[in-house]
């Protein structure tokens, strides 16, 4: 005992020369119940118990302490005071690992926040059928979720007469980070199957998937070669230049038929897209493009997105810019109660309600006929009183399936990219993706604007997919745009476009 009492007199000796505040806490339990194991044992001793487990371990702590002398450790002794002396200066090295540890684990955070894209992703069952699988109490990993939301789609009255389900223009068919150099996937939409492949030098080439030779779809499989697509199946190479087949590598003769040739698809990759072409005339010209010039430059950067699929017609989704009573509606209840418009306006949230003033237009004489306006202004009222939020939005409609939204707020501008593409005759994939110059404030409010953003859209998902298409609409007076709306957008039907039952017919089988 008297030396475990001296251990603990040299540590807090040591400790106070150092002006050190070491763990002294540590050594003096190491030492009381050192003692206190020595009392026990003693008194255990005195009843005749445990002397068996005594002698061994005595032995064993003797062929320890015989060992350090060998060795040239030391004694014990010696060891624990030199393990005093280590402990004192403890405190300092694990205060700089800790220290460093932390400002490791915080510089990477707010690298993560600064950089990282926010990205917020819903399937066709995850919005909008609640009310069905909460009476079924089906939960989100049951077996049934699936089946039980196809049974509700169909069973939904569609429509007597639904316009073509895929009008003409430009639509996206990929995200430019999604197809990497000498990489080639398949994709399907606008009741086609295509195969979109980037060559080593970067160029983005999309043909008809299916190989005339037997069939293969060149997008399952497919290899990139050079500006060429290999078929996996009997490797006839097709070039993305023009689609004609460069070589069939058994062919003894060495020729190649000049009708071994698929369809080459007009493409663009702009603004972290990449556009088709699509339209039922083959010699009708594409208009051009609009490029937010901020973004190719760099001067504005990718902050994030969301991304979803909506059971209904694609006009449906553009129709809202022109349905400015549905704002008030749908979006003015306080973006904190949710997206499930059966709970969104609970009392706690009342007091802030979302503001809109929207107008739209159709073109002036002598502006692009493809291109629609939308004037919005945002802003948040508290107990309708005071006004905060507030952001100024120009929206311009390009064509069928494309939307830019040009917004500024107080602290500078931002831009919304929206593409609608038609999957199948009554599911449309809708991209919003965001771009903002890059600073402090940006990376905060855009992950805000995306999450404000998506919860508004899934709002309008909840009507979307269960509403009922009604060719002729009844309308008042304070409805008229939308029928300025749906004057304009029959301009992207032409007479030997799909008609939906044609469509719905080629899909069933």
């Amino acid at each position: 005992m008297e030396f475990f009492a001296s251990l603990v007199t040299r540590f807090n000796s040591k400790r106070e020369r150092t002006g050190t505040d070491g763990p002294g806490w540590l050594v003096g339990w190491f030492c009381s119940s050192t003692a206190t194991v020595h009392t026990s044992w003693t008194t255990l001793s005195r009843f005749g118990a445990m002397e068996k487990l005594s002698s061994m371990m005595e032995y064993r702590l003797k062929t320890l302490t015989s060992w350090m002398v060998r060795t040239g450790n030391g004694t014990l002794e010696e060891l624990l005071h030199d393990a005093c002396d280590t402990l004192v200066l403890w405190p300092w090295t694990t205060g700089l690992l800790w220290y460093g540890a932390l400002g490791a684990i915080l510089t990477y955070g707010f690298y993560l926040f600064y950089y990282q894209a926010m990205v917020w992703k819903r399937d066709l069952t995850d919005i909008g059928y609640n009310h069905i699988l909460d009476a079924a109490r089906i939960g989100k990993s049951d077996r049934k979720r699936v089946d039980t939301v196809n049974r509700a789609r169909r069973l939904r009255k569609i429509g007597d007469r639904l316009p073509p389900p895929y009008p003409n223009g430009w639509f996206s068919v990929l995200e430019s980070e999604d197809l990497a150099r000498g990489e080639a996937k398949s994709v399907d939409c606008l009741g086609q199957n295509l195969v979109v492949f980037r060559t080593d030098a970067g160029e983005v080439n999309v043909l008809d998937a299916y190989c005339p030779h037997l069939g293969a779809n060149l997008g399952v499989g497919g290899i990139v070669r050079g500006d060429c697509i290999e078929c996996p199946f009997h490797h006839w190479s097709f070039s993305g230049r023009d689609g004609q087949c460069t070589n069939i590598p058994y062919s003894k003769s060495g020729t190649v038929p000049k009708v071994a040739r698929l369809r080459k698809w007009r493409s663009l990759e702009v603004n972290g897209f990449i556009f088709v072409w699509h339209h039922v005339d083959p010699e009708a010209e594409p208009w051009t493009f609009n490029v937010v010039q901020e973004i190719e430059d760099g001067r504005w950067v990718y902050y994030g997105k969301n991304e979803f699929l909506v059971n209904c017609h694609i006009q449906d989704v553009p129709e809202n810019g022109a349905d400015v009573a549905h704002l008030a509606a749908v979006h003015g209840p306080n973006m904190m109660s949710g997206s499930d418009i059966r709970y969104s306006r609970p009392a706690w949230a009342d007091f802030g309600m979302h503001s809109w003033l929207a107008s739209w237009q159709a073109p002036d004489e002598g502006d692009p006929t493809h291109v629609a306006k939308m004037d919005l202004v945002h802003s948040f009222r508290i107990f309708n009183k005071f006004e905060v939020g507030k952001i100024d939005v120009r929206a311009y409609q390009i064509g069928p399936g494309y939307v830019q939204l040009m917004m500024n707020t107080g602290m500078g501008p931002f831009v919304v990219l929206q593409t609608v593409t038609p999957i199948e005759p009554l599911v449309q994939k809708v991209i919003h993706r965001f771009y903002a110059p890059r600073n402090v404030w940006n990376a905060i409010f855009q992950k805000f604007a995306i999450l404000a953003e998506s919860i508004m859209f899934e709002r309008d998902m909840m009507v979307w997919n269960h509403k009922q298409f009604i060719d002729n609409p009844l309308l008042i007076k304070e409805d008229r745009l939308i029928k300025s709306y749906r004057k304009w957008y029959s301009q992207f039907y032409s007479e030997n476009s799909v008609s939906f039952t044609m469509a719905k017919e080629k899909l069933d089988w």
